[in-house]
């Protein structure tokens, strides 16, 4: 089949419409690297670029021989592979049953279940509903509350529905009850999505520190790595007084450079996620969109 020329025009701007929303997200983490390399006097004097001038790694070791830093990244590590797995058994075990047409209450539940999706009560409500349910400064304040999101659900549930029915009966005239169908034919046709649904839930749990400010305020081992980053990044403001005043002492002139530092010292180790999940992301991403 040969493009017409207005075709292979349309294709170029796509092209290079994607070519310059990468170079829109890739030119700040570049930014910020450069910074996070740089020697403290550049920073200072405004000449940092996209290459570093003078490289150095002092804002790393500062941020690396912080102990609680690297213990809030091995905890926000460890929250984050908890948080994955807990929510998509929960997804799964919220959208496999609504797939049976036999299930009573099944237009109840979906109303139920897709209002909490446009509705909530808000963060004084929320508030007091974890202060009356003892998770106040309580790991699980983190865990249990955001264990399943609605559209994640809907999305699953969508792929479920497209799995051949035939299966499940076959599967049931040979004596398989409904938790055996589950675990031997839609969880093993489901792993694309599943994997774009355990990418959803990483990303958001280890970028995400609201709950942690509202509800862990008097325990601070409990804190994510993003609202460590958040604190370290407020905190470095009495550095730069220090510095104009000159009584820094130790500290590196280069709290643009530290914050920068922690700043991929938080963001890396996400991103080395992306890699192995890319070949699922594709099919699941796009599951329910129409074929033709």
């Amino acid at each position: 089949m040969i493009k017409s020329k207005s075709r292979k025009f349309g294709d170029m701007c796509i092209a290079l419409g994607c070519l310059l929303v990468i170079l829109l997200c890739v030119l700040p983490m570049l930014n910020i690297l450069a910074r996070s390399l740089s020697d403290p006097l550049s920073i200072i004097n405004r000449q940092v670029g996209f290459i570093p001038k003078n490289p150095t790694l002092e804002s790393y070791r500062y941020v690396f021989l912080d102990p609680s830093f690297s213990r809030s990244m091995a905890w926000t590590a460890i929250l984050t592979v908890i948080c994955t797995l807990v929510s998509l058994a929960i997804t799964v075990l919220c959208a496999y049953p609504l797939t049976y047409d036999e299930l009573k209450g099944k237009q109840v539940i979906n109303t139920l279940i897709i209002f909490t999706m446009y509705f909530s009560a808000g963060t004084i409500p929320n508030y007091i509903l974890m202060k009356n349910l003892n998770l106040l400064n309580n790991p699980l304040v983190l865990i249990l509350p955001n264990c399943l999101s609605v559209f994640n659900m809907i999305i699953l549930r969508s792929f479920f529905y497209g799995v051949p029915l035939s299966l499940r009966e076959s599967a049931e005239l040979d004596g398989a009850n409904p938790f055996t169908v589950l675990i031997r034919i839609y969880l093993p046709l489901s792993a694309p999505v599943l994997a774009t649904l355990a990418l959803f839930y990483a990303v958001g749990r280890w970028n995400g520190f609201s709950d942690a400010l509202l509800y862990l305020t008097s325990a601070a081992q409990y804190h994510p790595i993003q609202l460590k980053l958040y604190n370290i990044i407020n905190n470095l403001a009495s550095i730069e007084v220090s510095i104009q005043e000159g009584t820094a002492g130790g500290i590196p002139a280069a709290s643009d450079g530290m914050k920068a530092a922690a700043v991929m010292f938080a963001t890396v180790p996400i991103l080395i996620v992306y890699p192995w999940l890319q070949r699922y992301f594709i099919a699941g991403v796009t599951i329910g969109a129409v074929k033709g």
